[in-house]
C-alpha cells in the first residue's frame, strides 16, 4: 500500500526540536544531493563512453565538447523530469524495485527526447549511432547500480536508527492500535510511534450522553499527550465505519499543529497500491491501476512490432520448411487456427502450425503421448515451433511476444470459475510465451494446482512488467531448457 510518509533524519526516537529541525534541512539536502549525481553521473558517461567508442573506432579522442553537449541534453531531461515526478523523496529510496522500473522508463523517455532534439536541430547526424546505443546501455545500467546502492545504504541508516520518519501518535482502542503494530511493525520502517492513546471501550447499548462524555475525555486527554509530545502526525486508528467518531477526532486535532492520517482499513490489506486520487472536486481511494498504463502500452507494442517484425523476417525459410514437411506428414491444412480470448476477454483466432489429425475448436488439451499428434507435429511442439506463426497475432495487435499464455474457450470458461483471480490474466494481451511457460508451468493442466501456479506466475508478471523483464522472458524462452520442459 502506498503510504505518505515524510522521511526525516534523526540520532533517536526522542528526537528534541533542534534535532527535528536539523532532519528538514536533511531531507533537501539529500533530494539535492541526488539530484546533482545523476547529472553528474550522466555527464560522466557521456563523456566516458564517447571518448572509449572513439578511441576504439577512430583511434582518437573524438568530439569532447559534442559529448558533454549531449550529457548536458539528457542529464537535464532525466533529472527535471525525476524532479517533477517527485522522484527524489526521501520514501522512494526505501524500496529498490518500483523506483528502479520508474528510473528504467524515464531513461527511455531520456532516449526517446534526445532523439527528437537532434532531429529538430539537425544535429543528430554529428552523433554516432554506435554511441548513442553504448550510452544508453551503460548509462542505464549505471543509473540501476546507483539507486541499488542507494537503497541499501537508505536501510542500513535506517537500521541503525540514523533514518526515521515521522514521529507519530497512534488514536484507537487497543485492538486497532495492537493490531497496526502487528501487521506493519513501524519500526522497520524507520517510524517512531512517541505515543498513544487507548480509547475507553464503551458497550453499545451504553446511553449516547455516556459515549459522548468518554469521547470528549478520552479526545481531551490525546490532545493534551500530542500537545506535549509533539508529534509530526497524528494516526486515527478506528474504523471507517465510526463516521461520527472519526469527525469528533479530526476536529480535535484539527486545533494542533500536526497532520491528521485515517488509518488504513482491513480491506486495504488485499491491496499493494492504493493512494487517493483526485479528479476536479471528486476525492476517491483508488485500490488498484490499470495493468499498464498508456505509455506502458506503447512501449509494449513498439517492442512487439519492432522484435515480430525482424523474427518473422528471419523465420521465413523455417516457415516454409515446416510447411512442406506439414504437407509431406499428413493430410489438412498447413495452419490451425482456433479460439482464445485476448486482452479483455475479446475473442480471436489464434495462428498455429497444425501439428494434430484433428481440427477440434474444443478445449481437450494435449497430453503426452496423445494419440492425435502427427510425427512432425510432435516433433514441432516439443521445439516450441509450432508457436511461430503467432507472430502474426502479434503483428495484428490480438497478442504480444510475452504475456500469459491464451487457453481454448471452454478451459477457460471453465477455470474462471475455480480459480480466484483467473479473470485478471485478460488485464493485458496473451503472449506467445510468458512469465509462467519459462519456470516451468506449461502443456497439460489436469489438476487445478498446476493452473493456480500458471495463474500466478501469470499475475506476478502482469504485476511487475517491464521491458527489461519482456526481453529476459524471450532470452529465457529460447536458450532455458525449463521453458521446453512439459512440451507435447
Amino acid at each position: 500500500m502506498i503510504t505518505q510518509q515524510n522521511y526525516t533524519l534523526a540520532s533517536r526516537p526522542q528526537t528534541r526540536r533542534v534535532l527535528r529541525g536539523w532532519a528538514v534541512l536533511s531531507r533537501g539536502t539529500f533530494s539535492a544531493a541526488i539530484f546533482l549525481a545523476d547529472i553528474a553521473l550522466i555527464l560522466a558517461m557521456s563523456v566516458a563512453t564517447g571518448i572509449a567508442f572513439s578511441l576504439a573506432v577512430h583511434g582518437h579522442r573524438g568530439d569532447v565538447p559534442s559529448f558533454f553537449q549531449g550529457g548536458v541534453l539528457a542529464a537535464s531531461i532525466f533529472a527535471i523530469s525525476n524532479l517533477f515526478r517527485r522522484e527524489y523523496r526521501l520514501p522512494n529510496f526505501f524500496n529498490f524495485k518500483p523506483h528502479a522500473r520508474r528510473t528504467i522508463q524515464l531513461w527511455n523517455v531520456t532516449l526517446i527526447g534526445l532523439l527528437m532534439l537532434g532531429f529538430l536541430a539537425q544535429i543528430s547526424s554529428e552523433y554516432s549511432r554506435g554511441w548513442i546505443v553504448l550510452f544508453y546501455v551503460t548509462t542505464l545500467v549505471a543509473l540501476i547500480v546507483f539507486r541499488y546502492v542507494i537503497v541499501r545504504v537508505t536501510a542500513l541508516a535506517r537500521g541503525a536508527g540514523l533514518l526515521s520518519a515521522q514521529r507519530i501518535f497512534l488514536v484507537g482502542t487497543g485492538a486497532d492500535i495492537g493490531a497496526f503494530i502487528n501487521r506493519y511493525e513501524p519500526w522497520t520502517l524507520g517510524i517512531n510511534v512517541v505515543g498513544c492513546r487507548f480509547m475507553t471501550p464503551v458497550a453499545g447499548s451504553a446511553p449516547d450522553d455516556l459515549r459522548r462524555a468518554m469521547l470528549d475525555r478520552d479526545l481531551a486527554e490525546a490532545a493534551a499527550s500530542v500537545r506535549s509530545l509533539a508529534p509530526d502526525a497524528v494516526y486515527i486508528l478506528m474504523p471507517w465505519s465510526a463516521a461520527e467518531t472519526i469527525e469528533r477526532c479530526a476536529e480535535t486535532f484539527l486545533a494542533l499543529p500536526v497532520e491528521i492520517h485515517l488509518g488504513p482499513a482491513p480491506i486495504l490489506h488485499k491491496f499493494d497500491e492504493v493512494k487517493i486520487s483526485t479528479l476536479g472536486p471528486v476525492n476517491s481511494l483508488q485500490v488498484t491501476r490499470r495493468a499498464l498504463t498508456r505509455f506502458e502500452i506503447v512501449q509494449k507494442r513498439i517492442f512487439d512490432l519492432a522484435l515480430a517484425a525482424g523474427a518473422l523476417l528471419a523465420a521465413t525459410p523455417l516457415l516454409l520448411i515446416v510447411a512442406v514437411l506439414i504437407k509431406l506428414d499428413s493430410r489438412g491444412p498447413i495452419f490451425f487456427v482456433q479460439r482464445r480470448y485476448g486482452f479483455n476477454q475479446q475473442p480471436f483466432r489464434i495462428i498455429k502450425f497444425r501439428t494434430m489429425h484433428t481440427l477440434d475448436d474444443g478445449g481437450r488439451q494435449a497430453k503426452r503421448g496423445d494419440a492425435r499428434l502427427t510425427r512432425v507435429g510432435a516433433w514441432l511442439r516439443r521445439w516450441n515451433i509450432d508457436e511461430v506463426p503467432q507472430l502474426f497475432n502479434v503483428l495484428t495487435g490480438d497478442m504480444s511476444l510475452v504475456g500469459p499464455r491464451p487457453h481454448p474457450l471452454p478451459l477457460d470458461e471453465d477455470y474462471q470459475c475455480r480459480i480466484s483471480l483467473y479473470a485478471r490474466r485478460h488485464n493485458v494481451k496473451p503472449g506467445i510465451t510468458g512469465w509462467a511457460q519459462i519456470h516451468g508451468y506449461r502443456g497439460e493442466t489436469d489438476t487445478d494446482e498446476k493452473m493456480r501456479n500458471r495463474i500466478k506466475y501469470d499475475l506476478s508478471y502482469i504485476d511487475n512488467w517491464s521491458l527489461w523483464l519482456d526481453l529476459k522472458i524471450i532470452v529465457r524462452t529460447v536458450l532455458s531448457r525449463t521453458a521446453y520442459r512439459n512440451a507435447y
